[in-house]
């Protein structure tokens, strides 16, 4: 089991406010930088839509805001924590934009919260499991999966030197 899945179903009941997440494995299923992208019109919120923007990059964030400017403190810590590990080229979506697309995820993922994470098209959680596989390690393994090198890794080395 990977540890994005433990991670989910670790924490799916009690971030979900007593509801249960789904493991990745049921949950349903561009460009250089953090891009922030609002939605078009038009069935923004169908599952199909929200499908093609959860695949569309290995890392998408549906967010209140932008990486460049948080609307709240829980996107604002998911854009620290993926800044922390060098992680600058992802997708990020502000739902504030879309209320068609705001609902439709959550929808999609069966998690009731903004921010969303998402990696190589699976549902991860919010910033509370976020948080909690960057402080046990386990997001510097599922980067790795991604091709990702996490900054982390680096910093370590240069404490080891010193």
């Amino acid at each position: 089991m990977s540890g994005v899945v433990r991670a989910a179903w670790r924490f799916g009941a009690a971030a979900a406010g007593g509801r249960a997440g789904r493991p990745l494995s049921q949950a349903a299923g561009g460009g250089g930088g953090a891009e922030a992208e609002g939605s078009g019109s038009g069935g923004s919120g169908s599952r199909e839509a929200v499908e093609r923007l959860v695949r569309a990059h290995p890392v998408v964030v549906f967010m209140k805001g932008s990486p460049a400017q948080p609307l709240c403190g829980f996107s604002n810590a998911v854009v620290q924590i993926l800044r922390l590990h060098g992680v600058e080229d992802y997708r990020a979506h502000d739902v504030l934009q879309d209320p068609d697309l705001r609902q439709g995820i959550k929808n999609y993922s069966n998690w009731p919260t903004i921010p969303q994470v998402y990696l190589n098209g699976e549902f991860v959680g919010g910033c509370d499991i976020l948080l909690q596989m960057h402080q046990n390690g386990d997001l510097v393994e599922e980067l790795k999966k991604l091709g990702i090198r996490s900054a982390l890794l680096d910093a370590e080395k240069d404490q080891d030197k010193k």
